[in-house]
């Protein structure tokens, strides 16, 4: 029961859990963007680099190749991905390459949400600190608000203004990330505060 509600660009605030599936998968093409932990998921393996983000454009009704290819090569500069590398298939790319050519293809048509379930799990360290400062800077870059699902305080600490704590499909705290994590009330965020610093 309840409502969730979103400012569309065309109608306003609406509903969405009353929007139709041809609605709701249009905002998931236009003004939200899906990041997955495992990349593969967010991305088509058999499709090249370029045509994997090109795709999202003709989703929205990019018709013109020379652009569509244009915008592809810019948004792989983006996220640090070499011109050169436009036509390789995913399956080619490095973990974190797949990563950040998922992150190109969502953030493409310029959404104002995105929805990120782990965007660093299963990475190296040094390839999870790059992919960091590209999602925060990126994020700052386009006036982009996020919602990031993750068990790592040190993701939360760096790119979540605020952060809410769950725990059995519950909020048992809230508030601003600083102020939450450096004084948490709840039993279950100091047990989850403590265990990063026993590490």
């Amino acid at each position: 029961a309840g409502e969730v509600l979103f400012d569309t660009r065309s109608e306003g605030l609406r509903d969405t859990l009353k929007m139709s599936e041809p609605e709701r998968r249009m905002l998931g093409r236009t003004d939200w963007a899906f990041v997955h932990q495992n990349a593969r998921d967010g991305l088509r393996m058999g499709v090249s680099a370029g045509g994997n983000v090109g795709e999202r454009l003709m989703a929205v009704g990019a018709r013109h190749y020379g652009q569509i290819r244009g915008q592809a090569i810019d948004w792989l500069g983006r996220v640090e991905i070499s011109e050169d590398r436009v036509d390789d298939r995913p399956g080619m790319f490095s973990g974190g390459m797949q990563q950040r050519l998922q992150i190109a293809r969502n953030l493409v048509t310029g959404p104002r949400l995105v929805f990120m379930d782990e965007p660093t799990g299963g990475l190296d360290v040094s390839v999870q600190a790059r992919l960091l400062d590209l999602l925060r800077g990126l994020v700052r870059e386009m006036g982009l608000s996020a919602i990031i699902v993750t068990h790592d305080l040190a993701v939360v600490r760096l790119l979540a203004d605020r952060l809410m704590v769950m725990k059995g499909g519950h909020v048992v705290e809230a508030g601003l990330t600083d102020q939450v994590l450096d004084d948490p009330q709840h039993g279950y965020t100091q047990l989850l505060v403590s265990s990063v610093l026993q590490v």
